[in-house]
């Protein structure tokens, strides 16, 4: 399936307690949650409401997570499909992707 969609223009907002990045309207709630994990961040789930599908709710979403990372100097893990899938065709983002030192 090709996926193809204009950035949202639905504002996101960085809710740094619950650890996401979120799209509010209509009264639904679509988000990216992330984790720290020692010296990574793991981004481990996109939810976009059935509503917002197709909107580019969920680039946006990820676009300003990666953002973030890049302002914050995080390393990411993509452990959602979906970030990796974005970040596999958006390569400006790749190097972000964490890569574990071998010992």
């Amino acid at each position: 399936m090709i996926m193809t969609s204009k950035p949202s223009s639905l504002p996101v907002t960085h809710n740094t307690e619950l650890q996401r990045f979120e799209v509010h309207a209509d009264g639904l709630l679509a988000f990216l949650s992330y984790t720290h994990e020692g010296s990574a961040v793991v981004m481990d789930h996109t939810y976009v409401p059935a509503e917002f599908r197709g909107r580019g709710v969920g680039a946006s979403l990820v676009r300003a997570a990666l953002d973030e990372a890049r302002r914050q100097d995080w390393s990411v893990v993509p452990r959602c499909s979906f970030i990796a899938a974005f970040i596999e065709r958006n390569p400006e983002f790749s190097d972000l992707v964490h890569h574990p030192r071998s010992s």
